[in-house]
Order: structure tokens, then C-alpha cells, then sequence
């Protein structure tokens, strides 16, 4: 799960980087999943990787997750860029200053939910028309037979996520764990 968040966080970053980013060729729907519909607490350190066009960046992440709450920190180069914190009702951000407007915390929240809640809790958050599916490794989100957002677990410890909406690719890497796993 921290590994999700820390990967939506990097991406909205590496997006941020990108001039005049074009806008989404389809709104992909908010999930706003309640914290204890993930069914396990979760502490994770991840480095995430955000790529974006040509551009690329890498950040690191922290991520909490119990019943009541989900908290994020994601930092790039030792300072803190924004902090999440979702109580399924209201999602607070911290921002930094040099954070890129374009860096939504929504977006983040709602890469974070697809990646690592089950299946079952985003298939009743999903408006008409939206379908979510997943065989083996990979999970899709679709919308009139077309796939807008895609996760691949590669491996125990990394995910790879494809918002191909919005353009943006994000790899989460759990550097350690402490025996959760997204």
C-alpha cells in the first residue's frame, strides 16, 4: 500500500515536471475508499520512480495505513513535498512550496486505493460504465473497452503502475516492509 502511494506521489511529481501537460483524455473516477476496507494495517518505506514522457524522478515515500487513517509522506532529496493524510471522510495535503500544482493529492489517493485495496471494495466504488479486473499480476481499470489505468505486480516488493489517461508511469519499490506487503 505504500508502495502504491509513494509510486502515485512520484508520478504526480514527475508530471508536474513536464511543461504544459496535456489534459486527461478521460476523468478516471475518485475511489475515496474508507481506510479499513483495505483489511490490514500497513507500514511501508518505499523509493518510487515516476516517469513521464522523457522526464523521470525519483522519490522516496512513507506509508501508513490502519483502520482510521491513511498517511503518506513523500519526500525527494530529504524535504518533505507533501503529506496525505485520508479518514475516508476529508483528505488533508501539506504541501511544499516547489511542489508543482499539477501534483494532486486525489490523484495520488485514488492511484494508492487501485493498487492495493482489494478488488472487491473498488468494484462497489465504481460509477456505471467503469470496470475493474484483474488476471494474475495484473489489475485494469476500463471504461467502454478501453484500459485507463493498469497496475502489474512485478515481484514480492515492486509495482508498476500505468495511468495511460494522463500519461504517467509509477514503480513502487518496498525497501522494507516490515512483513506487509502491497
Amino acid at each position: 500500500m505504500h508502495r502504491l502511494i509513494a509510486l502515485l506521489m512520484a508520478v504526480l511529481l514527475l508530471a508536474g515536471c513536464a511543461t504544459s501537460p496535456p489534459a486527461p483524455a478521460v476523468a478516471l473516477p475518485a475511489l475515496r475508499l474508507s481506510p479499513a476496507s483495505l483489511g490490514q494495517e500497513l507500514a511501508l518505506q518505499q523509493r518510487l520512480v515516476f516517469r513521464h514522457g522523457a522526464h523521470q524522478r525519483e522519490l522516496d515515500a512513507l506509508l501508513e495505513v490502519d483502520a482510521a487513517e491513511v498517511r503518506l509522506v513523500v519526500q525527494a532529496m530529504g524535504q518533505s513535498g507533501v503529506r496525505l493524510q485520508w479518514d475516508g471522510r476529508e483528505l488533508t495535503q501539506q504541501r511544499a512550496a516547489w511542489l508543482p500544482a499539477s501534483v494532486r493529492g486525489e490523484r495520488v489517493l485514488d492511484d494508492l486505493q487501485f493498487s492495493l485495496w482489494p478488488l472487491d471494495a473498488i468494484r462497489t466504488a465504481l460509477p456505471p460504465g467503469w470496470q475493474v479486473t484483474e488476471q494474475g499480476n495484473v489489475r485494469e481499470l476500463e471504461h467502454e473497452g478501453r484500459t485507463w489505468l493498469s497496475r502489474t505486480r512485478v515481484d514480492a516488493a515492486t509495482l508498476h503502475l500505468r495511468n495511460h489517461a494522463e500519461g504517467y508511469e509509477l514503480v513502487i519499490e518496498s525497501v522494507d516492509d516490515g512483513g506487509d506487503s502491497p
